[in-house]
């Protein structure tokens, strides 16, 4: 452990480097016996602190997290990173991190803006190699070393992606390192925009996005959210490190067999938001994220994919065609338009009642109300329609959150709907299931029940494709 080498060679004591870093002794100890894993702020402050001779990567080997690549889709691939001048670029060093641990080779490039929210060093201490900032450094510019960072790379990202900077590739200028490269690279290259909302949704902007996308550059994001400054808010936040992940495995994921190549498959995924009045609706708690990673999964297996979204907060997956929808009424018209198919998931958590009718002016408290009344009626039953109408899929798979007695209420769900399987959840307070990225679900079918472990979603994603695939196969197999 370098840390512990690097404590007695600089003969400094974990109480003093606890104080320098801002964390406690425990905690310094904890870190040196090889019982914890710092934080990625903590291990910015201990590479800070030992001049780089410790960094990220040294606590890269404690733990079953670290002990597999979670993204092995990305392993071997070579990715250069893209970091331009905004309040963001801090984001970028967690994708550094995350990047090294689904076992890609990192090089980074920091512009001169970039370079006063993160500093060299601490890129450096996490990419495991120093960050190329100049484009007439003389040590690499020697062998035109801008050309050999524009070829040698698999995939160019840039995050945060500026206004400006995404303002210049799309006039083809090439005025600094980072530019010049994305000029000379023939390999592809994906932007995580981020910026303030109104420079997002300005009308030069709107402009270079149409024209990057003409050329064939792939985004992700802007997401909605707060912004960093104070009392702004919408569309211009990066899109997070994970997110990143999964578009990236879509773009370098490795050629292979496409199990699911020719097959439509249908997904839903995320809530429906039903209006009570112009101001107020039912919804719930779906992020989406487990059916945007079923339907990336699926085009990764080569289908064609439509996924069929509630409103959500998450990019598009890549290489599928979505269908963006806000009520239950909405969802089921989207799929019975989107029919025949292969195979249709139903991920989405759809509200169960809708208003009998919506009331078309806000609906006002007055000084004697204590009580509301909302009459409602049932939405329409998209998994049962589908599972029992003429246009039904060879394979129906439903998802079941549950709060108790899971198994057994996914069991009844299955043989009350019609579908073929079920994938329930415990989503009760408590498991982070809603909203997280991890799931733990057991597939309930007509013969059995299999109790899967947990697991990142985009994991699930993966092991439910391959199940339905093989699924397909065996049942046009014994038809034969």
């Amino acid at each position: 452990m370098k840390l512990v080498s690097w404590l007695k060679n600089s003969g400094i004591s974990a109480r003093e480097l606890a104080s320098r870093v801002e964390t406690t002794e425990a905690t310094i100890s904890r870190l040196k016996n090889g019982h914890a894993r710092p934080s990625l702020e903590l291990a910015q402050r201990i590479a800070d602190a030992t001049g780089g001779a410790v960094t990220a990567n040294d606590f890269l080997d404690l733990g079953p997290q670290a002990a597999s690549h979670p993204s092995n889709g990305l392993n071997g691939a070579r990715i250069l990173l893209i970091i331009s001048g905004g309040i963001a670029a801090y984001k970028s060093l967690d994708l550094i991190r995350r990047l090294r641990e689904a076992g890609c080779g990192v090089r980074v490039i920091l512009t001169r803006a970039a370079q006063e929210f993160v500093t060299p060093l601490s890129v450096g201490a996490l990419a495991g190699a120093a960050p190329y900032t100049d484009l007439f450094d003389a040590k690499t510019e020697f062998d035109v070393g801008h050309i050999r960072l524009a070829r040698d790379s698999d995939l160019i990202i840039v995050a945060p992606a500026t206004a400006s900077l995404m303002a210049k590739m799309a006039s083809g200028l090439a005025d600094d390192l980072a530019t010049a490269v994305l000029l000379a690279t023939d390999t592809r290259i994906l932007l995580a925009p981020a910026m303030n909302p109104r420079m997002w949704a300005n009308p030069a902007t709107r402009r270079n996005v149409a024209r990057l996308e003409g050329d064939g550059v792939f985004f992700i994001g802007p997401g909605e959210g707060e912004m960093a400054e104070a009392g702004e808010a919408g569309i211009g936040r990066m899109a997070e490190a994970p997110e990143i992940l999964g578009v990236l495995e879509n773009l370098v994921g490795q050629a292979g067999a496409k199990p699911l190549e020719g097959r439509h498959v249908i997904v839903t995924s995320g809530p429906t938001r039903e209006p009570i009045d112009p101001v107020r609706y039912i919804a719930n708690r779906s992020s989406g994220k487990q059916g945007h990673a079923i339907a990336a999964a699926a085009a990764r297996a080569g289908a064609d994919v439509t996924l069929v979204s509630g409103p959500v907060r998450i990019a598009d997956p890549l290489g599928v065609k979505t269908v963006h929808v806000e009520t239950a009424a909405d969802m089921l018209a989207a799929v019975e338009g989107a029919l025949p198919a292969d195979i249709a998931i139903f991920a989405a958590a759809v509200a169960d009642w809708r208003m009998r009718e919506q009331s078309r002016e806000k609906m006002k408290k007055t000084a004697t109300d204590n009580e509301m009344s909302l009459d409602l009626v049932q939405n329409p039953d998209i998994l049962k329609l589908v599972s029992r109408g003429h246009l039904r899929p060879p394979l129906v798979i439903g998802f079941a959150a549950e709060t108790r007695q899971v198994v057994a209420n996914a069991a009844k769900k299955r043989q009350a709907k019609g579908c073929d399987w079920i994938v329930a959840n415990d989503v009760s307070e408590g498991t982070g299931i809603m909203g997280g990225d991890n799931n733990r679900v057991s597939l309930v079918t007509k013969s059995r029940t299999e109790d899967w472990p947990e697991m990142t979603k985009d994991k699930v994603a993966e092991k439910l494709i391959a199940r339905a695939a093989e699924h397909l196969t065996a049942r046009e197999a014994a038809a034969e």
